[in-house]
C-alpha cells in the first residue's frame, strides 16, 4: 500500500479524450506525465490552452508518452512559463515532437493573424504560442531508448526511477513505468499513455510491463467496442476504390499527419503491390504529414518485421509508390480541387478541426458521387465528430454545406487499442490495485469499468474529474 506522500492530480485528459496532463507528487519532487494541448470546441479549447492549471517552475520534470498534439502540444506554454527541467522521452518522440511543435506554433501565429485581420477595430487575439516559443522546447529534450534496447532504468532522483515500454501506438509510444523507493518499500506506478492495438502496422506490437504494478493509469479510448480485423477493413478500402473508379469520385480521407497517414500508406502501398485494388491517384495533401513520414524512415530500428520482408529486402520505401504524390505548397493543394476522379485525398486535421483537409470537404462534401473516409476516433464537438454521426448540414470555413457524400467510418485504422486488446493487457499486468481510466468519455468508460470489476473484483477502478486530486 502506498503512503500518503504520493498524490496524483488529473489536470487533463480526465473523461476526455484530449489535453493529456497527469501530475505526479512524491514529497517535494513533482513529475509531470505527458503536457498536451486541449482539441475540440474553440472556446473551450481556448479557455483551457491559454493558461496551466499549475505552476510550470514548480514540475521537476515531464516524461512524454509520445508526440501526438494532445500529448506534447502544451510544452511551449509549459518552458515559456518557467519550466527547466528534462523532458524525457524516446528518441523517435522526441524527433516526431518537433514536427508537431513546430507546425502547432506556427498555426497558432496564423489563426490569431487572419482573426485580427478580419476583426479589425475589436480586441486583438494573441497566439496561445508562437514558432519560437514552440523552438525553445528542443533543447529540454532528453531521449533515451525503450528497456529493450538498454537494460537500463532512467534515473530521476534518489527515489524516483522509470522505465520505458514499447506502447505500439505510434512511431516512439511508451508505456511508462515509474519505481518509487521510500523507507525501505518500493512501489510502482504504470501510464500506458495511448495503447496500440496487437496487429498495429509498421511498429513493433506493444511490450507487455514485467513488474507488479500497484497502481495503472490506463486509456480506454474504446472501452466500450472492439475493432473488426485489419483483412476486413480492407475489403472496404478495397470496395471504396472500386466505386470511386466506376463513379470517378474523389475518396476524402480526414487523417491525422502522425500515424494514421503513414498507416494508410503502408496498407495502400501493399494492396497496390498486391494488385487488390485499382491503381488510382493518391494524394497526401499535408507538409506536416511529409516531414513525419521523412522522421519515419529515419527510426527504422522501431519497424516491425512485416515492414523488412515487404518493403526493405527489395529496396523500397514503404511510404513511396508510384501512384502517390506528396503535396507541398498552397497552389498544388487548391490543385486538387481541379483533379477529376477517380482520385483519393489523405489530408489533416484528422479531426477535421483545421488544416487543409477543410478546403476539400468545402469542395467535395456536397458530391454524392464521394466517400469521405472516416479513419479514426473524433473528439466531442469537433467537425469530424459530426460528420461521423450524420449531421447535416455541417459548418465549414464559416459556410453551411448539406452533406450530400457517402460516408464510411472505418474505426478498425484507429491506433488506439479496443476492449478486448484493453483487458488483455490489464490481464497481463500483475499486481494492480487501484486503476485509474484516463484517455476517454464517459460512455466508453463506464462499461469499460463495469467490465474490469466483474472480471477483476479486486482491482478499484476509477474514472477521475478534470482536477481531481487522489493519495495513495
Amino acid at each position: 500500500m502506498y503512503n500518503e506522500y504520493m498524490k496524483i492530480t488529473f489536470f487533463g485528459a480526465a473523461q476526455d479524450v484530449t489535453g493529456s496532463r497527469h501530475l505526479i507528487e512524491v514529497e517535494d519532487y513533482k513529475l509531470l506525465l505527458d503536457c498536451g494541448m486541449y482539441q475540440g470546441k474553440r472556446s473551450i479549447a481556448n479557455e483551457r490552452n491559454k493558461a496551466l492549471p499549475f505552476a510550470a517552475k514548480d514540475i521537476n520534470a515531464v516524461i512524454l508518452s509520445h508526440g501526438h498534439l494532445d500529448h506534447c502540444g502544451a510544452l511551449p506554454i509549459l518552458v515559456r512559463d518557467g519550466f527547466r527541467g528534462r523532458i524525457y522521452c524516446t528518441g523517435a518522440t522526441a524527433d516526431v515532437a518537433r514536427c508537431i511543435l513546430e507546425d502547432s506554433g506556427a498555426l497558432q501565429e496564423q489563426i490569431a493573424n487572419d482573426y485580427n485581420r478580419h476583426h479589425k477595430g475589436q480586441d486583438r487575439v494573441e497566439s496561445v504560442y508562437t514558432l519560437e516559443d514552440a523552438r525553445r522546447v528542443f533543447s529540454y529534450f532528453e531521449p533515451h531508448p525503450y528497456y529493450r534496447i538498454s537494460h537500463e532504468w532512467i534515473t530521476l532522483n534518489d527515489h524516483i526511477r522509470f522505465k520505458l515500454y514499447d506502447a505500439g501506438h505510434i512511431l516512439g509510444s511508451e508505456v511508462i513505468v515509474l519505481e518509487i523507493k521510500e523507507e525501505g518499500i518500493t512501489k510502482t506506478l504504470a501510464f500506458t499513455g495511448d495503447l496500440g492495438r496487437v496487429d498495429v502496422p509498421i511498429l513493433h506490437a506493444r511490450e507487455y510491463i514485467e513488474e507488479d504494478v500497484q497502481a495503472m493509469l490506463m486509456e480506454c479510448t474504446y472501452g466500450n467496442s472492439n475493432h473488426r480485423p485489419i483483412s476486413e477493413v480492407k475489403l472496404d478500402l478495397q470496395r471504396a476504390i472500386e466505386d470511386a473508379v466506376r463513379l470517378k469520385s474523389k475518396i476524402i480521407v480526414p487523417a491525422f499527419s502522425l500515424g494514421r497517414t503513414q498507416e494508410l500508406i503502408y496498407i495502400l502501398h501493399r494492396m497496390t503491390d498486391m494488385h487488390e485494388i485499382p491503381s488510382i491517384p493518391i494524394y497526401i495533401d499535408s507538409p506536416l504529414a511529409e516531414s513525419l513520414t521523412d522522421v519515419f524512415s529515419r527510426h527504422k530500428e522501431d519497424f516491425n518485421d512485416e515492414v523488412v520482408r515487404d518493403f526493405e529486402r527489395l529496396g523500397e520505401s514503404p511510404f513511396a509508390f508510384k501512384n502517390l504524390v506528396y503535396t507541398h505548397s498552397v497552389e498544388e493543394s487548391k490543385m486538387i480541387n481541379n483533379v477529376e476522379g477517380p482520385c483519393m485525398i489523405i489530408s489533416a486535421s484528422g479531426m477535421c478541426e483545421g488544416g487543409r483537409i477543410l478546403h476539400h470537404l468545402n469542395n467535395g462534401i456536397g458530391n454524392p458521387n464521394n466517400i469521405i473516409l472516416i479513419t479514426g476516433y473524433q473528439a466531442e464537438n469537433t467537425l469530424g465528430r459530426k460528420i461521423k454521426e450524420g449531421a447535416s448540414p455541417v459548418m465549414i470555413l464559416g459556410e453551411s454545406h448539406e452533406v450530400r457524400a457517402k460516408v464510411m467510418v472505418l474505426d478498425e485504422l484507429s491506433a488506439h487499442a479496443d476492449q478486448a486488446s484493453l483487458l488483455a493487457y490489464l490481464g497481463h499486468t500483475s499486481g494492480i490495485e487501484h486503476l485509474f481510466l484516463v484517455h476517454t468519455e464517459m460512455p466508453q468508460a463506464t462499461i469499460f469499468k463495469n467490465t474490469v470489476e466483474s472480471l477483476h473484483p479486486n482491482i478499484d477502478v476509477n474514472i477521475p474529474t478534470l482536477g481531481e486530486q487522489v493519495e495513495l
